[in-house]
């Protein structure tokens, strides 16, 4: 049934969410987009998760959602707070280090006994490895003697970008994306002071062309031409944030002095304009592996004209950017015990490090996370089923406290775990027939089970619940494309663990990143299958990690060497290639018996 929800909202972002009496408070911040420090896995013994309710400080991990309410969130208990731009072995906070800096300078004017280029004077204050180019050197006589030759140079390593001689500064920024397939993030930063000043955020333009990235790479094996339109897409994107970006900040684009752009191996190719096709056959190549930085006005970009794109590194395959980007966030190489790093989404992209070895994997677990290709699913979106409890009967979620609509895939996962803990669903994955339930099934939960011609679906909104008065089910098919999505995840992170000689119970912790990761349910996520048989607290989430890999390069020049450093250090497996991946994918389509319900 569709329970009443309560209104939490947090400040001072000002997010709010609707969820069940009874749901973590940690769990609300979750899918308020607000990831706190749980380096303890919510078990209360860190005390970093702290939160203010009414003046009281209390334990997001511990604390309870019953009534509507105001929580106010520290800067300290934010898990971005706990992940410093650069962290020295004494653990102290380093200096914003960006690759743009600002040099200001007051030079002499030239005179009958130092007659030197306006270029040579300017070097000899800012740096004389400075490379100016043409287009700044024409701006450079007029701006020097305009402003009784004062001034800031604005410099990216050893270029200058240009010239600052105003009295009163525009400022320069920088802008972190994240380059999702189905969703992007931008976030502005003052390359001055690391201040972030602004987000924002938009659906990628690429979805017109298919929703994943097998369906963007398949369009353009087919169609060359195609790769202009979907490079179109993903830049009008871009520019669409920046826009948004410099109106909540007040600031003309032309203050933009670089991006950095994580993505995946797909999104980065489309992004620069080169051809993802060798990506679409066995063996995945990419174009490349190496850092790239290419003048943003050449890819279209709205910036300064002087503005550079820096793209992440990439690993191998599918292994992209964005998961360089979350294993330069997480430290992945700096933990004391084997950690796992989970992306989860169309592509699963996993990061084991043991030791001194980094493995990285990418697996395709196909769209059911996503709600895609689920009868009645749908993306995580107001009217979605985000949450599902089965006691005496069913309770559901819905995001924005709106008529539920359809499912998504936190739903799917919650729904196929609660059904196989009552044994409505067996290890097999089948829904089983009402004859043979379990007699600790309810009547109410019998009742929903609705057989159909051959296949057998569980209701968990009834129609006259239900937003368009059609009764929403869980189908035998949705549960087989969860096996499908789950399984070869599962399958991944096994490949992975062989190569490094581990056993699950060898891991130290697994961390969850990505959008969709914020939201599963560990237990329910463990329960089918999905992520290794772990305590729930040896389970983390750690936010979006790929945007926080960018920021953490755009404020800083040393973590793009880190970046570089990972990747050469990371071993790429290639699953399609790996002669044990199909053994282990049928062996992760069963899903865990009974035992899993009391680990």
């Amino acid at each position: 049934m569709h329970k009443p929800e309560v209104k939490v909202t947090f400040q001072p972002s000002g997010r709010s969410v609707f969820v069940l009496p009874g749901t973590l408070l940690l769990e609300a911040a979750g899918r308020a987009g607000i990831i706190l420090q749980t380096p303890c896995g919510g078990k209360g013994t860190c005390g970093k998760c702290r939160v203010l309710i009414g003046g009281r400080s209390v334990l997001a991990c511990q604390e309870r959602v019953q009534e509507a309410m105001t929580v106010e969130v520290p800067e300290t208990s934010m898990f971005e707070a706990g992940q410093q731009i650069l962290t020295t072995d004494s653990g102290e906070k380093a200096t914003v280090n960006p690759f743009v800096r600002i040099i200001p300078f007051a030079l002499e004017a030239p005179t009958h006994a130092d007659p030197r280029s306006d270029t040579e004077r300017l070097l000899a204050v800012i740096g004389v490895d400075i490379h100016i180019p043409v287009d700044v050197m024409r701006e450079l006589p007029g701006c020097l003697r305009a402003h009784q030759w004062r001034g800031r140079a604005i410099v990216a390593g050893r270029r200058l970008l240009a010239l600052d001689c105003r009295a009163q500064s525009s400022g320069v920024y920088g802008v972190a994306l994240d380059v999702g397939t189905t969703t992007m993030v931008g976030t502005l930063f003052d390359l001055e002071n690391g201040r972030e000043c602004a987000v924002a955020s938009r659906m990628n333009g690429q979805i017109a062309h298919g929703d994943d990235v097998i369906s963007r790479i398949q369009k353009i094996r087919e169609s060359p031409a195609s790769l202009q339109a979907l490079q179109a897409a993903v830049i009008e994107t871009v520019n669409t944030i920046i826009e948004d970006l410099c109106r909540q900040a007040r600031i003309a684009v032309a203050s933009i002095y670089e991006l950095v752009l994580a993505g995946n191996s797909t999104m980065q190719q489309i992004l620069l304009g080169l051809d993802p096709s060798a990506l679409g056959e066995v063996p995945f190549v990419q174009v490349f592996d190496r850092a790239i930085t290419h003048p943003a006005v050449r890819l279209g970009i709205h910036a300064n004209a002087g503005a550079d794109t820096y793209v992440f590194p990439q690993i191998g395959g599918f292994v992209g950017g964005d998961t360089v980007a979350g294993m330069v966030a997480a430290r992945l190489d700096r933990q004391a015990k084997p950690v796992l790093l989970i992306d989860i989404g169309t592509n699963g992209e996993i990061v084991l490090s043991a030791g001194q070895k980094l493995y990285a994997a990418s697996t395709a677990a196909g769209p059911a996370f996503e709600g895609a290709r689920i009868r009645q699913g749908m993306r995580a979106a107001p009217g979605a089923i985000e949450k599902v409890i089965l006691n005496d009967d069913v309770e559901v979620n819905v995001i924005g406290n709106a008529r539920p609509a359809g499912l998504c895939g936190t739903a799917l996962i919650d729904a196929v775990a609660e059904l196989l803990r009552t044994g409505i669903i067996d290890e097999t994955g089948r829904i089983v027939d009402a004859d043979e339930l379990p007699a600790t099934v309810s009547e109410a939960l019998r009742q929903r089970l609705k057989p159909l011609e051959n296949e057998n679906r569980f209701e968990l909104v009834p129609a006259e619940e239900a937003a368009g008065g059609e009764a929403i089910c869980l189908w035998q098919r949705d549960v087989r494309e969860l096996q499908l999505a789950s399984g070869a995840i599962r399958a991944g992170i096994n490949i992975l663990l062989k190569r490094a000689g581990l056993q699950a119970h060898d891991l130290g912790e697994v961390l969850l990143a990505g959008a969709f990761g914020n939201f599963i349910r560990r237990n329910h996520a463990r329960r089918i299958g999905l992520l290794p048989p772990l305590p729930t607290e040896r389970i983390r989430f750690i936010g979006n990690a790929a945007s926080l890999g960018a920021k953490m390069a755009l404020l800083s020049a040393d973590e793009r060497h880190y970046a570089d450093v990972l990747c050469h250090r990371t071993e790429h497996v290639d699953l399609s290639l790996d002669a044990e991946f199909q053994f282990e994918f049928s062996m992760a389509m069963m899903f865990p018996g009974p035992e899993a319900d009391r680990t």
